[in-house]
């Protein structure tokens, strides 16, 4: 741990990792000290050989992220256990509305990709090990007990082994998830607003093969999503991802697991074939959370400590990884004008650029999630008039699939 940084990360997780290896290609280049302040120790690196469990929880990637990935150098060891999304089915329940999509019309390989968290996080984590890596510390287990404002940089005062130590950044990044107890102490409000509704995650096995194919499905209750998975060596696999009104979920929750795959069939039906086990069930209250304060000077939030959306498109993670690599573009851009990192014209730059991003796909989650769960019979029918166009429409359904793929916006350069 050294006295000054250039950059301080709080939170090793997906989103500050994935900062990190952003910024890793021009760290000996633009001579950047960075350090990454994580709460859990670093896993051993390649003690055991990977093997995904059954219950292991997984991260949509759009195509463009992959894109992402691409120009950080860690795609080549994250394919090796990502399932491709070759084509995606989306319907209403009770209705005729039906489109779908296809990965070879629109000329891509994919139109995304399922990786489970505990592999990306360990590719991630590896890069960050290599011996490249020599400017990026890795300091866990550690935590930040508080974040203070100096004339000319950040303090960060950092708890490692019961002894408290001051670290000096031009920059600090908060991507320490939507739980940031940092974030409230630093006095970054944030407006939200609750869908009354619950996300039930789990993994679940049909009796064939996914075929690379994911469904979107809405229901009067709630949309629901279902991913391919890769299989865990005995078991098709698909993860989960159930919309359940808050007065309903103790009742799904408590199901035996047969009873909850009968209630599962009710909702979604047969489509993806008949469903013989399922995994571990979490729940978790959803809502739409966003930051009023994403930069000031010298601090930037990132990640689910920016904004939280619902799941009904996907879309969370893949708008992080945008603002990632868009912070870092910027950053890099400072670098090489020799501005400094914290300097707010810079951080207010990316913002500017970050909020139209965040608008859209917020905007286009939540009212997407309101559209389809509007029993009005009038909405019904022009929903389900609108998903037979997109599905006859050739150039209405690619409009529609660049934009889900994040390829609808040039990509950073992180030069």
């Amino acid at each position: 741990m050294k006295q000054k940084y250039d950059i301080v990360i709080i939170g090793g997780g997906m989103v500050g990792a994935s900062l990190a290896c952003s910024l890793l290609p021009a760290c000996e280049e633009q001579e950047l000290n960075i350090a990454v302040i994580e709460a859990f120790a670093l896993p051993d690196n390649g003690s055991l050989e990977y093997q995904p469990s059954y219950d292991s929880r997984a991260t949509a990637l759009a195509y463009g992220s992959r894109t992402l990935y691409e120009k950080m150098g860690v795609w080549n060891a994250l394919k090796t256990h990502v399932t491709p999304i070759k084509q995606i089915h989306v319907s209403d329940r009770g209705h005729f509305g039906v489109t779908r999509l296809n990965a070879e019309q629109e000329g891509v390989p994919a139109l995304g990709y399922v990786v489970e968290n505990q592999w990306l996080g360990r590719v991630l984590l590896e890069r960050l090990q290599q011996p490249d890596a020599a400017r990026v510390d890795f300091i866990c287990p550690a935590s930040v007990v508080d974040i203070e404002t100096g004339q000319h940089s950040m303090d960060v005062l950092v708890e490692q082994q019961g002894t408290t130590h001051r670290i000096a950044s031009e920059l600090v990044v908060m991507a320490d998830g939507g739980r940031s107890a940092l974030r409230e102490k630093m006095g970054i409000s944030y407006a939200y607003t609750t869908y009354e509704q619950h996300a039930v995650i789990a993994n679940i096995s049909p009796d064939r093969e996914h075929q690379s194919v994911a469904y979107e499905r809405f229901t009067d209750t709630g949309p629901m999503a279902l991913l391919p998975l890769e299989n865990d060596g005995s078991h098709h696999r698909c993860g989960l991802v159930w919309t359940i009104p808050d007065d309903q979920i103790d009742e799904i929750m408590a199901l035996s697991d047969q009873d909850f795959i009968a209630r599962l069939h009710e909702r979604f039906g047969y489509r993806a074939g008949n469903f013989i086990k399922v995994g571990e069930r979490h729940a978790y209250p959803l809502k739409l959370v966003l930051a009023e304060e994403q930069v000031r000077r010298g601090l930037v939030v990132l990640g689910n400590a920016a904004h939280a959306l619902h799941p009904i498109a996907g879309q969370g993670y893949n708008l992080a990884l945008r603002g990632v690599v868009a912070l870092a573009d910027k950053l890099l851009e400072a670098r090489k004008q020799k501005v400094s990192l914290g300097d707010l014209s810079v951080l207010q730059a990316f913002y500017e650029q970050q909020r139209l991003d965040q608008q859209r796909t917020i905007g286009f989650s939540d009212q997407t999630m309101k559209l389809f769960s509007n029993a009005n019979p009038l909405l019904a029918i022009g929903r389900n008039v609108g998903l037979q166009l997109m599905d006859i429409c050739p150039p209405a359904r690619t409009l529609f699939a660049r934009s889900a793929m994040g390829l609808d916006m040039p990509a950073p350069e992180l030069k």
